[in-house]
């Protein structure tokens, strides 16, 4: 299914805490002309006409990953302005943070998509500020490195 990046969309993401708090789960996506050793990205999507935010997150993750979420706290909505493979994307993300369940594995998970193909899922550090590959949206990285010993403030700055 061909996304239309023409509109701005509304997307429910997840900072998926893994068991003791210091990694989140994501997803593990191919190169893109932007990023062509592949990029990383919250698990989530788009937010369905009709449906709150809210329930768009518990829907993604149940359809990507078959799993629940405990202690789902929202966080924030963040604006993110992107290119992907030369298209000019933009979203408005409704951010939040919560446990899986059940958790990936450490080690050869994966999500499936809504066009079907299936990507890794990998766990990267908290604390992490420059990761290997790119995290997107990139505007959530300031409360996923703030997560770590916080109680739910807003990020600094």
């Amino acid at each position: 299914m061909s996304v239309d990046r023409s509109v701005i969309r509304v997307k429910a993401m997840l900072v998926a805490l893994g068991p003791d708090g210091t990694r989140h789960a994501v997803s593990r996506n191919p190169p893109t002309r932007e990023n062509p050793d592949g990029y990383h990205r919250l698990v989530g999507g788009s937010v369905e006409l009709g449906e709150t935010h809210r329930a768009a997150i518990e829907r993604e993750v149940g359809e990507e990953l078959g799993a629940t979420i405990d202690d789902l706290t929202f966080l924030a909505a963040v604006e993110s302005i992107f290119q992907i493979n030369g298209v000019l994307g933009h979203e408005i993300v409704f951010l939040y943070s919560g446990r899986l369940d059940p958790q990936p594995v450490s080690s050869g998970a994966t999500l499936t998509e809504s066009d079907g193909s299936v990507v890794p899922v990998v766990w990267l550090p908290l604390n992490d500020a420059d990761p290997v590959l790119p995290l997107y949206p990139a505007a959530v990285a300031p409360w996923i490195t703030g997560l770590p010993g916080r109680a739910w403030a807003p990020p600094p700055g």
